[in-house]
């Protein structure tokens, strides 16, 4: 098991912003705007075959990337492909199942309570003991989801956002294993393997759920296609620039995603009622609050 390369000690106060910092903002910026395109496209089509066109598409992509080092390929790499793709399908898929019937504000606020269950799982997994800050932080993010879960009618989850709680548990693995392997694997044929792992579980899963394909739409075709070019570019980033950044800093930048998320529904019309605003500050406060570091200098956590 090996750890990213350590980042330099940190004061606090000091911010230290490098090239794969930069790159991790610029992913979120992407990430944020792809919820609602994906809404709108559930109007015309199901979840499973979205995925499986969107990923599809983001494997073509990749292709010409990593066919120059696909000779080079080792068993270890297959399985870390393998062990993330399906993390991506799960979590993708149920992600865009619950955009069905929720708005891609509310999804994207929801999908942000991964970041406090990151130390959590480092303590299940790596054997990583979370500090007090993280379980502040994930206390928050429940508080959050509570005032987000239709504050007008009571307390309580519909479909589309227990799916998408149900997925945040799979982005939060997949965020702990891209860290776990992406020192040890090379890149471009790692991101190729799981880009194609996902693409064919969404589209094997299909007749088991009974989901057909749906009528030729360009909105559909359009929107997975510019999705699946968004994908490709966001899973090279990010298993490139995690080689270097640590996953509970990985997980505090990507901390502004249901921000941007929320900007772009803003400005496409979506209103969510004021106690939900109010659950959606509270879950990024938590994902903040779980990466603060509490002390004179600490060195950056490479978990």
């Amino acid at each position: 098991m090996t750890s990213a390369p350590s980042n330099s000690d940190i004061a606090p106060g000091r911010l230290m912003i490098g090239r794969p910092e930069l790159a991790l903002i610029g992913v979120t910026i992407l990430w944020g705007g792809t919820f609602l395109i994906v809404h709108h496209a559930m109007q015309e089509a199901g979840p499973l075959f979205f995925v499986g066109l969107r990923f599809g598409t983001a494997t073509l992509l990749a292709l010409p990337l990593a066919w120059p080092v696909m000779r080079g390929m080792t068993w270890r790499e297959v399985g870390a492909g393998a062990a993330i793709g399906l993390f991506i399908f799960l979590g993708y898929s149920m992600q865009t199942w619950g955009l069905q019937t929720i708005s891609s504000s509310t999804s994207a606020f929801i999908t942000a309570a991964y970041v406090p269950l990151v130390p959590a799982l480092q303590w299940i997994i790596l054997r990583r003991r979370p500090r007090l800050a993280s379980w502040v932080g994930v206390a928050l993010a429940f508080i959050g989801l509570l005032l987000i879960a239709a504050p007008e009618k009571g307390v309580g989850l519909g479909t589309g956002e227990i799916l998408t709680l149900i997925s945040t548990l799979a982005i939060a693995l997949e965020i702990i294993l891209i860290s776990l392997w992406a020192g040890t694997v090379q890149v471009a044929r790692v991101t190729f393997i799981q880009l194609g792992v996902t693409s064919l579980l969404a589209f094997a899963c299909m007749a088991p759920v009974g989901e057909a394909i749906p009528p030729f739409s360009w909105t559909v075709i359009l929107s997975a296609c510019g999705l699946g070019l968004m994908t490709a570019v966001i899973q090279f980033v990010m298993n490139w620039a995690q080689r270097s950044v640590s996953p509970t800093r990985a997980t505090l930048i990507y901390a502004g995603e249901p921000v941007w998320a929320g900007i772009i529904g803003r400005i496409a019309g979506e209103r969510l009622p004021p106690a939900a605003l109010l659950g959606g500050v509270l879950i990024v406060a938590a994902v903040i609050v779980s990466e603060i570091r509490f002390g004179k200098r600490v060195r950056d956590e490479q978990a």
